[in-house]
């Protein structure tokens, strides 16, 4: 942010540049020299960097060693009339500000002597930087073209804004730079505008959050260059060469510069420490990253929080401050820059308020102090009135200034408690003004159990936002459920929504649903207990306060169960609709889950889940329609697919005995989880496929109801040791990614396998004749000879994937209804996982018989049904504990291979 040459100071223990000149001069070959040189810099500064060097000294003697080695490559070359050449460093190095891997940008300035002149000394010099592996960015310019190019490129201006000589009188440099600072090459206003769009774009491309899961410390919001942008715009318009000169002008007080000054230096840190691990000029915070980074900085995990959630919360923590320092200070400009000289036109709102030029500011200073509710007013004043444009700076200062007045008091005042309750009735704005609210520190404060989770990580790839930024993100998501353009996506939760008697209990289960995250215990537990807490407080009614608790407490469920459970299964869908009671909650449930899904990763949402909870939520109506007393008969719904699937048959000529002779075969399972076009479309193929010893494969764009715009590849053939293993391996080895597995073996030994599959990247498989074709050829080659099995199940090599070290969890039960084995996996996703679950049943003798798979995000939770070699459910604990430690030893390798 300053024009930090003037921190360089010589440093003869980190660089003797005496030696180093004479050793330089004397040397015949100097790329070694200069190589081990720069070498030995680094290494010196890494160990200060570790033993706790104050940060400024390492980047400001990193700038001032480059200065010196460049300086002494220069004088090897001839310059002939020097004083009509300069060496100039730019951008960061030109503030005197050099990371270990930042790229050192510089300028040969030229004038009042042909280029041509230094051709063979320029080449010269520039060839020797890039053979010594400088990351150099160079330019040779005359004054006049530098002019020409700053005044078409705003980031060309700021880099010679931010500019001083290296080599030469100075003389050239001060000329360059009263040309790119001229009004004829940007106005103020220009600059700022551009600079202002310049952030915006920036801001854009990195979600327009503080909150990415892989900031980036540059170019986040929140980041170095919203800093950096503060600093550039003062120093064009004000003439301000440090940061601490805005506190001369009004701008900003001695504790925010104290403050602001403390962000910079940890970002700065981080950055260092970011350079040394990866080696390399990166500025993203990468998962790969970020653990290494926790180390440095001495987190380690403690119950409830991984030491790299307790370092990215700092993280966040801080560039949450740097952001609203960034608005304010912007705001600040926009009025002294662009609004100076427009009229100043003020509206009263109330005895509190006024709208000045369209931006709400207090009537006098002392507002909040006098009238503490006027901190809660002031957000419902911007949701009610469409006018405001945003929050005048000097007002935002009084804001930060008075927010301790939160206290115990403040928030069981009925003034406060009505506002907010008010906020929240608001028919627009309500999710823009908390996350105001939170922006200024507001929302924390007021709910003391929000505060505990601001900045809060989630280390996964599941959750790619803080808990905070997800739960806003959910009210938002709510929201936008209302408009007509969420009709078409969204068609039962936009009518839901614009029908729910009160919209504000949505808005509070939402806020609610993930506060009790980071605390140890069950989050939906400790999160019902304080909405209750919120609702006594806030004076809801008692049927109100019960049914947002509820909704917390089970806001898991209503995706659990439909990501789960077999849904096709009347008895799943009777006990769903018990535990919902009625059609009300039912309502508020799935607009909150839908919500939910799509606020946590927007990867998340495709047709596939869509219909999942479509399905769930219109069986479960239709349940609660007919009465919780009155639950369907399996015997009827069975009855009615075969008949339906009957006509259809009988209707392409196939004899009913003979269809019902190969149905006595099948279980209800299969009738239970198929459609009728389904078991139609099988038993006709299956009827008409005379040699049985070769397998038959089927494939279809689905029918099923749970799984739109995905393809079902359908297997029919002799049930063999080791089949499910083959044949999600040959899947794996089509990249193809397998949504849902059903696995029905017949009475006579024959296995019906149903595959529903979406690409590698969760798309649509294409249409195309001849891809499906290709597919089907190579099922069919595969699997019609057991012997090859285990080459198929031992060919894939597996493809790289960035995993989180995320531990395995695998748990195996009976189930109480069937009283089958149950094989439960929740580990990260990853290609290949199941061919490869599917190698260790096989090296168990175990045989899978239903299988349900399940992708949350980069998670998968599979249920595995599983039998012993003798087909039995699988009763031998030491089998039992073999299977559990062998899936979590091989799919946990990547962890291992990490902490060695």
């Amino acid at each position: 942010m300053s024009n930090a040459a003037h921190h360089q100071v010589a440093d003869e223990e980190l660089f003797n540049v005496d030696e180093f000149r004479q050793a330089l001069a004397a040397s015949k070959q100097p790329i070694p020299l200069l190589k081990e040189t720069l070498k030995g810099v680094r290494e010196r500064m890494d160990e200060r960097f570790k033993a706790g060097e104050d940060i400024r000294k390492l980047i400001y003697g990193r700038a001032w060693v480059m200065d010196m080695v460049l300086e002494a490559i220069w004088q090897r070359y001839d310059w002939p009339e020097s004083k009509h050449i300069e060496l100039i460093a730019v951008g960061g190095y030109g503030r005197g500000e050099l990371h270990p891997c930042s790229d050192v940008d510089i300028l040969i300035l030229i004038d009042g002597i042909e280029p041509e002149s230094y051709h063979d000394s320029i080449s010269g010099f520039l060839t020797l930087l890039w053979d010594i592996n400088l990351d150099i960015g160079s330019s040779v310019r005359t004054i006049t073209e530098c002019y020409e190019e700053a005044r078409n490129d705003v980031t060309i201006a700021t880099n010679l804004i931010e500019s001083r000589t290296i080599v030469g009188s100075g003389e050239l440099h001060t000329r360059v730079y009263d040309e790119v600072t001229s009004e004829g090459a940007w106005t103020d206003k220009e600059f700022f505008r551009a600079k202002i769009s310049e952030q915006l774009d920036r801001h854009e491309k990195t979600n327009n959050t503080e909150y990415n899961l892989e900031p980036n410390l540059k170019n986040s919001p929140g980041g170095l260059r919203d800093l950096q942008t503060i600093g550039w715009v003062a120093k064009r318009h004000f003439g301000s060469t440090y940061i601490r000169d805005l506190v001369d002008d009004g701008f900003l007080t001695d504790s925010e510069l104290d403050t602001l000054n403390k962000g910079e230096l940890y970002l700065w840190t981080v950055r260092y420490a970011l350079h040394m691990v990866c080696n390399r000029h990166d500025d993203r915070l990468l998962f790969d990253h970020q653990r290494a980074l926790a180390e440095i900085f001495g987190y380690s995990d403690s119950e409830g929080e991984l030491a790299v959630e307790q370092f990215m919360g700092k993280y966040y923590r801080v560039a949450k401050a740097m952001s609203e320092f960034n608005h304010m200070l912007l705001q600040h400009f926009d009025e002294a820059i662009l609004r100076a000289e427009d009229e100043q036109v003020i509206l009263p709102l109330n005895n509190r308020f006024q709208l000045h030029n369209n931006f709400i500011d207090v009537i006098y200073d002392t507002v909040f102090e006098h009238h503490p509710f006027a901190l809660m007013e002031i957000f419902v004043l911007m949701a009610t009135n469409s006018q405001i444009k945003g929050v005048r700076a000097s007002t935002i200062r009084l804001i930060r200034d008075h927010r301790h007045l939160i206290d115990d008091e403040f928030r069981n005042d009925i003034r406060n408690t009505s506002l907010f309750m008010e906020l929240l009735r608001c028919p627009d704005k309500v999710s823009t003004e908390l996350k105001r609210m939170n922006k200024y520190g507001i929302l924390g404060l007021y709910l003391p159990e929000f505060g505990k989770i601001v900045g809060q990580m989630q280390h996964d790839l599941f959750h790619i936002y803080t808990v905070d930024a997800h739960t806003l993100k959910v009210i938002q998501k709510t929201r936008q459920f209302r408009h007509n353009d969420y009709r078409e996506q969204f068609p039962i939760a936009h009518r839901i929504v614009n029908q729910l008697p009160k919209i504000e209990l949505l808005y509070i289960a939402a806020l609610y649903h993930d506060i009790g995250k980071g605390r140890g215990g069950d989050h939906s537990e400790l999160g019902a207990e304080d909405v209750m807490d919120f609702c006594e407080r806030h004076h809801l009614g008692r049927w109100d306060s019960h049914l947002v608790s509820w909704l917390v407490r089970n806001h898991l469920l209503m995706s659990m169960t439909a990501q789960r459970k077999d849904i096709s299964d009347p008895e799943i869908i009777q006990t769903f609709a018990e535990q919902v009671h009625d059609i009300t909650h039912l309502d508020y449930l799935y607009v909150l889950t839908l919500a939910d899904i799509n606020a946590t990763n927007h990867t998340l949402w495709n047709n596939w889940r869509a219909t999942l909870m479509r399905t769930l939520y219109t069986e479960t109506k239709r349940t609660l329609r007919r009465g919780l007393e009155n639950p369907i008969e399996k015997e009827d719904l069975i009855e009615q697919v075969q008949h339906e699937a009957m006509i259809v048959l009988t209707r392409h000529g196939l004899h009913e005995s003979e269809i019902l002779e190969f149905w006595s075969t099948l279980g209800d399972d299969y009738f239970l989880r198929e459609t009728s076009h389904s078991i139609a479309w099988h038993t006709r193929a299956i009827l008409e496929h005379h040699d049985t010893e070769i397998p038959l494969v089927l494939i279809r764009q689905t029918s099923h109801r749970l799984h739109e715009g995905a393809t079902e590849i359908f297997v029919y053939m002799r049930d063999l040791p080791n089949l499910f293993a083959a044949s999600v391996a040959t899947l794996d080895q089509l990249h193809l990614s397998i949504q849902d597995a059903r696995v029905i073996v017949t009475d006579d030994q024959r296995t019906l396998n149903t595959y529903t599959v979406l690409t590698e990247d969760n798309q649509p498989l294409s249409e195309n004749p001849d891809y499906l074709n290709e597919i089907q050829q190579r099922m069919v080659e595969e699997l019609d000879d057991p012997e090859d099995y285990p080459e198929i199940i031992h060919r894939r090599v597996p493809r790289q994937l960035k995993l989180f070290a995320t531990p395995t969890t695998v748990n195996i039960s009976t189930d109480p209804m069937s009283q089958e084995t149950v094989l439960e996996v929740i580990t990260p996703d990853r290609p290949g996982l199941l061919a490869r679950i599917g190698r260790i049943f096989v090296e168990n003798n175990v045989s899978v018989r239903k299988a349900k798979i399940t992708s949350i995000g980069e998670r998968v939770e599979d249920f595995f049904f599983i039998t012993d070699e003798s087909d039995q459910p699988i009763s031998d604990p030491i089998l039992c504990q073999r299977l559990q430690n062998d899936i979590c030893q091989q799919l946990d390798e990547h962890i291992h291979q990490q902490e060695s």
